[in-house]
């Protein structure tokens, strides 16, 4: 009986309230090679005018599965929150420029479990002006064109929607990463 008494006796755990803050992330460090760009308008659930310059752009890329095309990533803060935006192009070819290449594009606020998304190809389309190599052997290239959508892209789980209007994008593919 004593020792059940003692076993109490520790130090209490802190209350519910007083628990560790969540870290903010890192700063975002470029990886866009110097050619990193994305601006674009958001409304509805997000609502933001992006105007992310190279330095506060992380730019990464991966090919789509099949090796068909290719996904860029784009990455910058807006106030206290993190934005990536997932342009996936899967007609898209290194060196290929053009109008009309279509697209399935998703935005997500990181940490947040929100995910926004056009359902299927056929809802947006790049217009590719740029997707020079690098000059090195990496297989990296800059990507740059604009992007449009004809509707919004509807979240995936719950009921908002984000409108993105006016994206332009500079960023950095590379097509021989598998």
């Amino acid at each position: 009986m004593v020792a059940l008494l003692f076993a109490g006796c520790g130090e209490s755990p802190p209350p519910p309230d007083s628990a560790e803050p969540v870290p903010e992330p890192a700063p975002v460090v470029s990886t866009c090679g110097g050619e990193g760009r994305l601006e674009a308008t958001l409304s509805g659930a997000l609502s933001a005018k992006l105007d992310w310059p190279d330095a506060a752009l992380r730019c990464e890329s991966m090919r789509r599965p099949d090796n068909e095309g290719v996904r860029l990533r784009f990455t910058g803060d807006v106030g206290d929150e993190r934005l990536v935006i997932i342009v996936a192009a899967p007609s898209l070819a290194a060196s290929a420029t053009g109008p009309g290449y279509d697209a399935v594009v998703t935005v997500t606020v990181e940490g947040s479990g929100r995910f926004f998304s056009t359902p299927n190809l056929g809802a947006c389309w790049a217009d590719v002006a740029r997707n020079d190599p690098l000059g090195d052997a990496s297989g990296d290239h800059v990507v740059a064109g604009t992007l449009s959508c004809v509707g919004p892209l509807g979240e995936v789980n719950g009921e908002g929607y984000v409108d993105l209007q006016e994206m332009r994008f500079s960023g950095i593919a590379n097509w021989d990463n598998s």
